[in-house]
């Protein structure tokens, strides 16, 4: 394939690292004459005007938004269609209600106290957004795994939002209020004590570092989680691009096709117009233009076979999603999934995107927050002019089992997803800065483990309004079996 003209890429990359609010703020002279201590102090001083006490307060603010109104607005531009799915799974419990509903804590936390520094943020930083995968390398790394909302935002929102998941969570498996606190209070502690650890680290040590899952899994504390994470992982070893095509796909008078599984998987009616074929050849030359030199000539031993419509996680239903099946040889299949992306609900509350798409936005915050990021990880304007970003669409992916965590395994998970958001952060931010305003004590923790077991309630409020608003017929429901 010949590469398409120039998408919003390197170039602009470059561009919007300079224009991006992610600075250090103690450069006021060379970088090399500052000491650790100095550094530190940078953001023990941050104290003075945020204090970490102040990192627990949940009021919500007089002018608040109506919360349905809200996330009915967020949905702006999603294929109609396919939003009584989206809606069917936020109704259907408040957790999944939140998972839904991040440009609606968006709008909360930029009503609370922050101490004004950028990191690049997640943007939708809940427990369920981390998980296991492999590296190009092939190693098995845990780290956060959706960067759709990523964005340069304050730090806080994103330990913020993983702690209320987390009290969220809990609530769901009925834990006690106690053991819910405690967990989001973990994952803070977590944040913070490796923020320390990060800080007395060399700038190339902490790019380098990363979390090994066959570490954690060795390394779990109860054996029957310890037992299931194993097996987990061998069976997403086990589950090579031969696997993944006997799920998902099958022949049809001797061609690959993806199997329908309406309204999940399903094709559009149009795939079969010559003039639709043409534009998605087009739009793959783009995304092809967006990868470096050398994963093109990896990309270009493929052949597109078949394409079709996905529909992803709650956060996504709406917008379209796709798993693009290709061939470099008979039996050797690549699988990408192509997700449309809409500006991050961060942008309304800290300023334009640097970026030219959204796209480019994704992938420069993935690769920038994540340890390893995918081989085929890239990007493209659409020819109608929507903004994608594609991936691999399975690569040794382990999904946490969160509902099925006790008390003690919640807790001890919490832990790991500080740890990756402190190891993510210290990547755009100072960690020695991060780790001065944090400190050593519990300050922080108890204050982020108020805030979350306060905004726990908020959304179980907020569930409640949107259940009321489906019952009243505001919006369709469909309800998956």
């Amino acid at each position: 394939m010949e590469p398409a003209d120039p998408q919003p890429g390197e170039a602009q990359a470059t561009a919007a690292i300079a224009r991006s609010p992610i600075q250090p703020a103690y450069l006021a002279k060379p970088p090399y004459l500052h000491t650790l201590k100095e550094r530190i102090e940078v953001g023990r001083a941050l104290r003075v005007t945020c204090p970490r006490g102040h990192q627990g307060d949940w009021t919500p603010a007089p002018n608040r938004r109506d919360p349905v109104d809200l996330v009915l607005a967020s949905e702006s531009g999603r294929i109609e269609e396919l939003l009584p799915i989206r809606h069917g799974r936020m109704v259907s419990s408040p957790f999944a209600f939140f998972r839904g509903a991040a440009a609606l804590m968006a709008a909360d936390l930029a009503t609370t106290p922050a101490t004004g520094y950028t990191v690049q943020a997640c943007g939708d930083c809940h427990l369920l957004n981390f998980g296991a995968f492999a590296t190009a390398e092939r190693r098995v790394i845990f780290d956060i795994n959706d960067f759709d909302e990523t964005f340069p935002g304050p730090w806080e929102w994103d330990v913020k939002r993983l702690a209320a998941s987390v009290v969220i969570a809990s609530q769901a498996n009925g834990h006690r209020s106690a053991d819910a606190r405690n967990a989001a209070r973990q994952a803070a502690l977590a944040y913070a004590q490796h923020m320390e650890e990060l800080a007395e680290m060399k700038a190339l040590d902490v790019w380098y570092s990363y979390l090994d899952w066959e570490e954690i899994i060795a390394t779990t504390a109860d054996p029957v989680l310890r037992k299931r994470r194993g097996q987990v992982l061998q069976k997403a070893v086990e589950r090579n691009a031969a696997a993944e095509f006997v799920r998902l796909a099958h022949f049809v008078d001797g061609k690959p096709r993806i199997k329908d599984d309406p309204p999940l998987i399903f094709h559009r009616s149009e795939l079969e117009d010559t003039e639709f074929q043409t534009l998605i050849v087009e739009n793959i030359c783009r995304y092809r233009a967006s990868l470096a030199p050398e994963r093109r000539v990896l990309f270009d031993r493929y052949e597109l076979a078949d394409i079709a419509v996905k529909v992803v996680g709650v956060g996504s239903v709406g917008t379209l999603c796709a798993v693009a099946l290709f061939f470099a040889s008979e039996g050797d299949a690549l699988f990408l999934q192509v997700k449309q992306v809409t500006p991050s609900v961060l942008e309304p509350y800290v300023g334009a995107s640097p970026f030219e798409s959204d796209g480019a936005r994704v992938v420069f915050g993935q690769r920038l927050m994540q340890a390893a990021s995918d081989l085929f990880l890239g990007h493209m304007v659409g020819v109608r002019g929507n903004h994608y970003y594609a991936r691999q669409l399975r690569d040794v992916k382990v999904r946490p089992m969160v509902e099925l965590f006790n008390p003690r395994n919640m807790a001890d998970y919490a832990r790991n997803c500080g740890v990756a958001l402190a190891r993510a952060h210290a990547r755009s931010g100072d960690p020695a800065a991060l780790a001065g305003y944090c400190g050593k004590g519990g300050a922080l923790s108890d204050a982020i483990a108020a805030f979350a077991v306060a905004y726990a309630d908020q959304n179980q409020r907020d569930h409640a309004a949107y259940l009321e608003a489906a019952r009243a017929g505001r919006f369709e429901v469909h309800m998956e079996d």
